[in-house]
């Protein structure tokens, strides 16, 4: 194996590739058991292989660390990584800690760790770089260093301020279903930092994906202003199903701190039972005139904050064009706006054939209607034929699908 001393920061994203070339993942993270004495001691590397999926790569079967890849012997455990206990990520847990120098007064941020084979063939955390902040007056900057294992004071309980600035790096390309798995694979002291550093979009992303008990447990480390920040970046669906899950008083006190209008679309969904269309249903579908024109629609659908479900199509109404909306009208579908000029008008271009559901129909019949006119999306309507919102078929899913079927690969985990 080569013995080049490596900083693990680098190898982040790297590509594994197996000894015939062929590219099997990118490198997560470095996986390391800490000694008293000792340098921590590598057990081998978190690969992201395709679909997303983190597994454990025993340090055994790599055959090369170079800052540019790393290869391995080609056998890969397929199984999802899971952390042991006494094991520690160094991206994840170590990179980013502040610690104590052994000799002086002096604290030093963690920036990035060395990997290097030992002569007996073990690979370590050598060397550690770091930044040592110096307050001698208004033009100090932090020295950067180069310590040893031995030279930081290690404390099993760490208070002092940590930066996730490696970690949430890695973070912020994940789609939200993974940047969600990223952080349940936390331990719970690192994920709250995590969470307490990214942006409300990202946490309000990942809060999406995640199973309720999941959901609070986060929105319980943050304050009433930054939960509100946080609600107001979710869709109002899933905002709704988050605060109707709060006790009373804090789902008010949280309401009350959000921006005016997500909150009210948050209080029309908290009005209908769960399991009905209206529960289910997301208030802000793209809804235009029938005047309006091709193009006016496609720079609507263009928007990257708007859902893909939502995107595949327009909802033409009377005004108000609002939710809850003047008379529906019809829909306009995507793909069919693809085969026309874009100054052509909606009106030409309308389905009017598709019923839309009542608002206190059931969850049952709003499956049936999207399966029977294969759409991503059916319009909701109130008694007078207002448009009220839409229900997309992932809303549905998540409905019928078991409360647990996040975990449903829980029995593949585990193993190394």
């Amino acid at each position: 194996m080569s013995n080049n001393r490596v900083f693990i920061t680098r190898l982040a994203s790297r590509p594994v590739f197996d000894p015939y070339g062929d590219r099997i993942g990118k490198v997560r993270d470095v996986v390391v058991v800490e000694r008293k004495d000792d340098p921590p001691r590598v057990v081998g590397f978190v690969i992201e292989i395709p679909g997303r999926k983190r597994v454990f790569v025993p340090i055994s079967d790599i055959v090369s660390v170079e800052s540019g890849q790393v290869i391995s012997n080609g056998l890969i455990n397929v199984r999802r990584f899971e952390q042991r206990g006494g094991e520690h990520r160094v991206i994840a847990e170590i990179v980013g800690r502040v610690r104590p120098l052994v000799a002086g007064a002096e604290s030093a941020r963690i920036e990035d760790a060395a990997l290097e084979q030992t002569r007996s063939g073990e690979w370590v955390i050598s060397e550690l770089f770091v930044k040592i902040p110096k307050n001698t007056g208004p033009f100090a900057r932090p020295v950067s260093k180069v310590v040893t294992w031995g030279e930081l004071q290690h404390r099993e309980n760490q208070t002092d301020p940590n930066s996730a600035e490696h970690l949430i790096q890695e973070l912020v390309d994940l789609k939200p279903a993974d940047l969600a798995e990223a952080l349940l694979e936390l331990p719970s002291s690192r994920r709250k930092e995590v969470v307490s550093q990214l942006p409300d979009d990202m946490v309000a992303d990942a809060l999406e994906e995640m199973d309720e008990a999941d959901q609070l447990a986060i929105l319980a480390w943050l304050n009433s202003d930054r939960a509100a920040g946080v609600l107001d970046q979710m869709e109002p669906d899933d905002a709704a199903d988050l605060i109707s899950a709060l006790p009373d008083q804090h789902g008010e006190e949280l309401l009350g701190l959000m921006e005016p209008e997500e909150a009210e679309d948050v209080r029309r969904l908290l009005a209908y039972e769960q399991d009905t269309a209206g529960g289910l249903m997301n208030p802000s579908p793209i809804v235009l005139s029938a005047e309006s024109t091709v193009a006016e629609a496609m720079a609507h659908i263009r928007n990257s904050e708007v859902p893909a479900a939502m995107a595949a199509a327009v909802y033409v109404t009377l005004p108000p064009f609002e939710t809850p909306t003047g008379e529906f009208k019809g829909i306009v579908h995507f793909q069919r706006m693809l085969r026309y000029p874009p100054h052509e008008t909606l009106s030409t271009l309308l389905d009017d054939e598709i019923e839309p559901v009542r608002v206190d129909q059931s969850a049952a019949e709003v499956a049936r209607r999207l399966a029977s006119y294969d759409l991503v999306a059916v319009p909701i309507v109130d008694q007078h034929n207002n448009l009220l919102g839409v229900v997309t078929i992932d809303d549905v899913l998540d409905h019928l699908l078991p409360d647990d079927w996040r975990h449903a690969d829980e029995d593949m985990r585990g193993g190394k």
